[in-house]
């Protein structure tokens, strides 16, 4: 018996099989949960068959930056479920241009645009949610390191992970005492997922992250997902308001050893 059987949750994100919330969803069905899924408009043929591979026929369009959508939002929920006991939202946005070069020339557009999507999205989309949601639900999204020191490139990403870290406090502060709902964040290592593929010499952070990480590697979906479900399960009913880190163990580095750095060479040769 899986640590989510018999629970309902809805997976928000899905891009395609190399999409963190891919991962997370293919964990929770393993774990016994029953899945809907939602959909940007480009990418619904995709997440109707990555939501069927795993049993579901519950798929709808939501886009978190859409008001009617979010509205619409509960109505689909209560229609298929009539209540969720968990919600994972893996969302994230910049304007490819501002993913490379110097934070400061971050723009007034590309500033508003990732800190609507990546970070007020988890509030929205948690508060439109409220209605349909258990009393003892589990919200979770998915952050990055940039939230909490410089990273090359990543930029206004990292201002936008640190705000959603932020409101995952916030969040878990004000659901806690009444709804009793968790809220809480994985601040994932680097994946190879369609969002990084416009982080400017991703590639570079993938190898330094394999050479100076304690464990010596790259993250897989296959790792990250069973964290997921931990937090999503009542095995973590008392944890709310945190960030835990995936990631190989790269966040404690404070700077390569000798001999990091040496395989870093190695494999750029």
């Amino acid at each position: 018996m899986g640590i989510l059987e018999g629970k309902k949750g809805l997976i928000v994100g899905i891009a395609n099989k190399h999409s963190i919330a891919w991962g997370i969803a293919k964990a929770c069905v393993k774990q016994g949960a029953e899945l809907a899924f939602s959909y940007l408009e480009p990418f619904e043929s995709r997440v109707r068959k990555l939501a069927e591979e795993l049993g579901s026929e519950q798929v709808f369009e939501l886009d978190v930056t859409n008001d009617e959508h979010l509205e619409n939002a509960p109505k689909e929920i209560e229609k298929r479920f009539g209540k969720i006991d968990f919600l994972v939202h893996a969302v994230a946005m910049a304007k490819k241009e501002e993913l490379a070069g110097r934070f400061v020339d971050t723009t007034r557009d590309g500033f508003k645009l990732a800190l609507d999507v990546s970070a007020w999205s988890l509030i929205g989309l948690t508060k439109a949610l409220l209605p349909v949601m258990q009393d003892d639900a589990s919200v979770l999204t998915i952050s990055y390191l940039g939230a909490e020191r410089v990273i090359p490139n990543y930029n206004v990403m990292g201002v936008a992970k640190a705000a959603l870290e932020s409101s995952v406090k916030y969040l878990a502060n004000d659901l806690g005492p009444e709804e009793g709902i968790r809220v809480n964040a994985i601040s994932s290592g680097p994946v190879k997922t369609l969002s990084a593929s416009g982080i400017g010499d991703f590639g570079q952070v993938l190898k330094w992250q394999e050479s100076t990480s304690p464990l010596r590697g790259n993250l897989s979906l296959d790792q990250l997902g069973p964290t997921a479900t931990f937090l999503l399960s009542d095995l973590s009913a008392a944890i709310t308001g945190e960030t835990v880190h995936v990631d190989m163990g790269y966040h404690i580095m404070g700077s390569a050893s000798l001999g990091a750095i040496k395989r870093l060479k190695d494999l750029e040769k």
